[in-house]
């Protein structure tokens, strides 16, 4: 896990300002291969494993393509909220923007790596703006538990996988 926290104050035209931005990223490790965890993750249809997101509106079998524009609905909220797919490196990168409210960006991108010792998976989250310290005040306890989640999830379609082969 790791944390950086910046927060700026400055005088502009006579007015007192203030910068918040959060950057964190949570990180676990998976038996489960690089395809099985890329699959998992650029399904758009299937937000299950997903401790924040309760369910989404793409449709399925709709995979992450930059440029994208989906609604997810969240735990916290019954409110949806339109995500932006930005970036898409094919089984490595995958970087999404929360279009929720005005003062608030929320940028969250997954990482997935392979190592001697199995797969990383990596979510980086990223809050500015002046809402953000309640923002992470609310998702905190979720956002920690997400990259644990894919990896556990990733697992299991391996493990249902290989049942089904025998």
């Amino acid at each position: 896990m790791i944390l950086n926290f910046s927060l700026k104050l400055f005088a502009q035209k006579g007015q007192l300002s203030c910068h918040f931005s959060l950057f964190k990223t949570y990180r676990a490790l998976s038996n489960a291969p690089v395809d099985v965890l890329w699959e998992k993750l650029v399904n758009l249809a299937d937000a299950s494993w997903n401790p924040l997101v309760r369910h989404t509106n793409a449709p399925r079998g709709l995979l992450a393509k930059p440029g994208l524009i989906y609604q997810v609905v969240t735990r916290l909220t019954p409110i949806p909220v339109r995500v932006f797919v930005e970036r898409v490196c094919p089984g490595e990168l995958l970087s999404l923007r929360v279009l929720a409210i005005p003062g608030l960006e929320n940028r969250v991108t997954y990482r997935v790596e392979s190592t001697l010792i199995g797969t990383f998976v990596s979510c980086s989250i990223t809050l500015r703006g002046w809402l953000s310290p309640l923002l992470w005040w609310m998702i905190q306890p979720y956002a920690a538990r997400v990259a644990a989640a894919l990896a556990r999830s990733a697992e299991r379609a391996l493990a249902g996988g290989e049942e089904a082969l025998a």
